[in-house]
């Protein structure tokens, strides 16, 4: 009996920052389903180095941290979603946790910082932050 509530009481410790999360991108030509955005609080405020074109970081090294700077298109599965700049697409893996209670939909201009993950016939972008931009 001890351990099933103490089984218990671990999993829900664990699942509630899980069961917290708000915010994502949002498909147009999905239903609507509108929450209050959070926001989160602390880190860096002030310059950063300038933002790449996404020609120029298809051709950087594996691992690389860049800044991009345009709109995610769409969704394209999971944690997957095709970004765009004047200068072309790319795939970028953003996870839940990235998205900080923001809601973005493809009219939204957004920052993305993360790092360049090349395989050997894809590059692709492993999102660190997303910014929304105003």
């Amino acid at each position: 009996m001890k351990k099933a509530a103490a089984l218990f009481a671990i999993l829900a410790v664990c699942s509630a920052p899980v069961l917290a999360q708000n915010g994502g991108f949002v498909d147009p030509n999905a239903p609507a389903v509108q929450t209050a955005p959070t926001q989160a609080n602390g880190g860096f405020n002030g310059p950063s180095v300038g933002a790449v074109t996404v020609d120029k970081a298809k051709t950087m090294g594996d691992d690389t941290w860049v800044t991009l700077r345009g709109n995610i298109e769409q969704r394209i599965g999971g944690d997957h979603y095709i970004f765009r700049d004047a200068t072309g697409t790319l795939n970028v893996d953003i996870d839940h946790r990235r998205w900080n209670g923001q809601t973005i939909t493809p009219k939204d201009s957004v920052e993305l910082q993360g790092k360049i993950d090349k395989d050997w016939n894809s590059v692709e972008l492993d999102v660190k932050q997303i910014t929304k931009i105003q």
